[in-house]
């Protein structure tokens, strides 16, 4: 599939869904010394080449906001309190127009865990943190997280058309998916 950047928003934070872990698993907040462990969730899905590569980014970016991961940052481990999965609740300036808003940010879960009912309690627990702090949420992701994006158009995001190439990109995700994401207008319904 052919990959193309893609942002999506939620107008707001109401009704969040909410899914239960399966047994075993559980989520918990980011403590300092975890930057390890988020490096290595995300270099095992692709996201860096390796965990060193993770981890200079994660200094790069959370490094001076190290207090503020600890109230934004969850991790789901399993039954032997390994760390297998993480996302973000963060925050930026989607439009450059100044106006903070919350953002789903580097969500993973290791391959091996995959497909094991995790994604949607991480999501759920990232959305109920955004809601302490923001009003709306955007996110961004990619064509080729085609599952992952079908899971954020369930939990109320939306497309944003930001260029040309999102238009291809929806019209993608439509035939993949087999769902109508926007309406005649080209924009979301």
């Amino acid at each position: 599939m052919k990959r193309i950047p893609l942002t999506m928003v939620r107008k707001d934070l109401l009704d969040i869904p909410e899914y239960r872990l399966p047994a075993g698993f559980r989520i918990r907040l980011f403590r300092k010394g975890d930057e390890h462990n988020w490096a290595k969730i995300e270099a095992s899905v692709d996201e860096f080449s390796n965990e060193d590569s993770a981890l200079k980014h994660f200094n790069k970016e959370f490094g001076p906001h190290i207090d503020e991961m600890t109230k934004r940052c969850v991790f789901i481990e399993n039954e032997k309190g390994e760390e297998i999965g993480t996302a973000t609740a963060w925050y930026g300036d989607l439009r450059g127009d100044g106006e903070i808003s919350g953002r789903i940010h580097w969500v993973g879960i290791v391959p091996e865990y995959q497909g094991k009912k995790l994604s949607k309690p991480l999501l759920s627990a990232a959305m109920n943190l955004l809601d302490r702090y923001h009003s709306k949420a955007y996110l961004t992701s990619q064509t080729t997280s085609f599952q992952a994006v079908n899971m954020y158009l369930n939990y109320g995001f939306e497309p944003l058309m930001t260029s040309e190439s999102c238009y291809e990109a929806w019209t993608l995700l439509e035939d993949t998916l087999n769902r109508k994401i926007l309406d005649e207008n080209g924009g979301s319904i």
